[in-house]
């Protein structure tokens, strides 16, 4: 089967390559059937590879060096799209499915911008394609075929990270169809109501599956890598942050097009710019110029590939963009105190904000490049992108109820007034009873003042209570949107600055004390799972007459020898008691095991937040594809 689903990846790169060419000369049914068709052919070429995983087929070379008999079903399927070919063919799925999608989908009632937009999106399928085929191909035989394969990286023997990918991708390439739509606008010079009311939906439709997976990856890494931590400024975790960053950026645009026909120039940039962005992640990723627990290759050959489609692409676009932008029309006029100027402030904030992530990223390598070693971590972010971050924060909950083209600013005293007043009561709080920092006294202030600003704003819009419920979906989308970023940034401060570690070492009936918790370590056993085997401890935590029993395993993968932590985390409702598991060690003669113990409080908050940001997504996509109305070709 696998040299069928071979012989199919290259009838869907010769197919998406007669879309790309058919397309642009404007042949948008000849176009679209082809899309259609090429997504029927990678589809099943995806499915071979699963099917050669399922079965374990160890002649197939990506099976052999992936997999293993012993491996539970769902990481077999999942080993598929585990490593560099895999999603790679995963990739190219996702790029001609939206192609696909696109030629059932549009309705604009331009033909000819149709036509372009599917021509771009083939060609777009067709280096994905060659690079899949050519540089990395998942179709390899072996011969004589191995008896027993290597087996799928044990960290990535998870249901979070099962999923991880496919999200990630489906954001990620995602923005390559808004790219698409980018360059037909350009190549037809028309960036207006219609263009934004379609780039809108293909920017939700590519936004709520990447927040999805960043909030998957994060939580993946917070309980399955035992440090405790939800975000570490690794950068791999950079690399999606930054098309997201810049693909908020391209949402709250979109919506100054599609109202008033404004931004069409910048708007168009930052389509371009969120699918050059997510490139730049696939390279970050997969080139070996980076160390990350994340990364999937240390290949420079195909990392150099890599790099040169994202120069061809981008040098494309960039002087399709310096060609045409001068020549569309800039839509109504607007002033800095109106919501245009707000949304182009927010856009502003945003851009620097993933330069400076992009900074961080990448000046390691750079300074490597001259012989030198510098490490970029946490502390260079906190002072830098946080602060840039806050100032789109505090202004957001003042600026989102202002008019177009002149904001109304009788109401800023009170906002004003209203925003000092709840600062100077959080920072009372952190002197006082809650004990914390300056900064996380404001944090928190920051916090509630996004909340209570998106519910202070569905109010005003409903006018009535009665009227509520029947707001448009959009507004319900903003609104939880704006919430769920509050409950993130107040989750993020408290357990930032609230998180409490420690290291205990306890002999079988040994205690220690953490947090308020007495940790009590009952017993160590030997255990053995499918393709593992382990030492488990057993340990009971008590609080005020809560009573919880945690489980912290070291597994044991042969296949790989490769040891992974897994966690046990107790939620107790206003936070999570979490327990690591390390080595055992002689202390005075005595054999104790080493224990990291965190308690984390409202981390559920934060992941919470993301999740409501994800959904907002969703909900803001729902209406947005069927209300747009044909328009003149």
């Amino acid at each position: 089967m696998i040299e069928a689903g071979h012989f199919a990846a290259f009838l869907a790169l010769a197919l998406s390559l007669a879309q790309g060419v058919l397309g642009l000369r404007g042949e948008r049914r000849t176009a679209g059937l082809l899309a259609v068709t090429a997504f029927g052919l990678m589809a099943l070429s995806f499915l071979t590879i699963v099917n050669a995983f399922v079965t374990s087929d160890f002649s197939v070379a990506l099976v052999a060096n992936n997999s293993h008999t012993l491996k539970p079903m769902v990481y077999k399927i999942a080993g598929a799209w585990g490593n560099h070919e895999g999603s790679m063919a995963m990739w190219c799925l996702v790029t001609v499915g939206f192609g696909a999608a696109a030629a059932a989908m549009m309705r604009t009632g331009r033909e000819l911008f149709e036509a372009r937009a599917l021509g771009v999106q083939g060609l777009l399928a067709t280096g994905s394609l060659a690079y899949l085929l050519l540089a990395s191909s998942p179709y390899l035989r072996l011969d004589p075929a191995p008896f027993q394969g290597a087996g799928l990286n044990p960290l990535l023997q998870d249901p979070a990270l099962a999923i991880h990918p496919p999200m990630l991708y489906l954001g990620y390439v995602g923005y390559s169809f808004v790219f698409a739509l980018a360059a037909a606008g350009l190549m037809e010079g028309r960036i207006d109501r219609v263009w934004a009311r379609e780039a809108r939906g293909w920017s939700l439709a590519a936004f709520a599956p990447l927040t999805f997976g960043i909030a998957l990856g994060s939580y993946w890494a917070y309980y399955e890598l035992g440090w405790g931590g939800w975000w570490f400024w690794d950068p791999v975790e950079n690399a999606s942050l930054m098309p997201w960053l810049i693909g908020a950026a391209l949402l709250h645009s979109v919506v100054v097009t599609e109202k008033r026909e404004g931004f069409a120039a910048w708007t168009a940039l930052l389509a371009v710019l969120a699918f050059l962005f997510s490139i730049l992640g696939a390279f970050l990723v997969r080139s070996g110029v980076l160390t990350s627990v994340h990364a999937f290759a240390v290949d420079p050959e195909r990392g150099t590939l890599l790099l040169t489609g994202l120069l061809v692409y981008g040098g494309f676009a960039l002087g399709l963009f310096a060609l045409r932008a001068p020549k569309l029309e800039g839509g109504k006029a607007w002033t800095l105190l109106s919501r245009e100027g707000a949304l182009m402030a927010n856009n502003v904030v945003l851009i620097v904000a993933t330069l400076t992530v992009l900074l961080g990223t990448l000046f390691p390598l750079i300074a490597e490049a001259f012989g030198r070693t510098i490490s970029v971590g946490e502390p260079y972010f906190n002072l830098t992108f946080v602060p840039i971050l806050a100032l789109i924060l505090i202004l957001l909950p003042v600026v989102q109820g202002w008019a177009w083209g002149k904001a109304d600013l009788k109401g800023w005293l009170r906002w004003a007034v209203g925003g000092a007043a709840l600062v100077l009561l959080f920072v009372l709080l952190g002197v006082g009873p809650l004990d914390i920092p300056a900064g996380a006294a404001f944090g928190l202030a920051v916090g509630v003042w996004l909340v209570g600003g998106a519910l202070w704003e569905l109010k005003r819009r409903a006018i009535t209570p009665g009227r509520v419920f029947k707001l448009p979906l959009r507004v319900w989308s903003m609104t939880l949107a704006h919430v769920g970023l509050g409950l993130f940034v107040i989750g993020a401060v408290v357990e930032t600055t609230g998180r409490y570690e420690a290291t205990l070492a306890l002999p079988e009936g040994g205690s220690g004390e953490v947090a308020g918790w007495t940790i009590t370590l009952d017993e160590v056993r030997s255990i053995e799972g499918p393709n593992w085997y382990a030492d488990r401890a057993v340990l009971t935590a008590r609080n005020a007459g809560q009573t919880a029993t945690l489980t912290p395993m070291k597994r044991f993968y042969p296949a790989a020898s490769m040891p992974t932590t897994e966690t046990a985390i107790h939620k107790t409702g206003t936070g999570d008691l979490y327990a690591a598991l390390g080595e055992q060690r002689d202390v005075d003669g005595e054999a104790r095991w080493v224990f990291r113990i965190y308690y984390n409080p409202l981390v559920d908050l934060l992941f919470a937040g993301v999740t409501l940001i994800g959904l907002a997504g969703l909900i803001g996509l729902w209406p947005s594809r069927r209300t747009a109305k044909p328009a003149e070709a």
